[in-house]
């Protein structure tokens, strides 16, 4: 098993990142009437994802607030997911791009549920 000295060497943290900046590069085309809705909405709660990603690990010296951080982490992950049907259902992203940004947050909240249920493995 590799080392983890860092929240960045998580690997559900690298995948999060990713995944955020896909949707910053993708809503550079939305519209500009969604600028204060739902294009800061989404990159908001998906950023927020490896803020909180990063929050619990300073925190893991106390297992209860790092699940505590993990367990925002993925409510805003829950919520990006939503932001993206809408996107979807918009028009403002395809059928395929919807599917494949799901696919790789069906892997992160099912990473972030892994931690949460297993918090002894991450804190110290």
């Amino acid at each position: 098993m590799a080392v983890i000295n860092s929240f960045r060497d998580l690997i559900v943290f690298q995948k999060a990142y990713k995944l955020a900046m896909e949707i910053f590069e993708i809503t550079r085309d939305f519209p500009k009437e969604e600028k204060y809705s739902l294009t800061d909405q989404i990159l908001r709660s998906s950023r927020s994802i490896t803020v909180n990603i990063a929050e619990s690990w300073a925190k893991r010296i106390y297992p209860k607030h790092f699940v505590s951080k993990l367990t925002d982490s993925l409510g805003e992950e829950y919520e990006t997911e939503n932001w993206l049907d809408y996107s979807r259902d918009c028009k403002y992203i395809n059928i395929e791009t919807h599917k494949e940004l799901m696919e790789g947050y069906d892997e992160v909240r099912k990473m972030l549920i892994s931690m949460i249920n297993n918090p002894n493995k991450f804190c110290k």
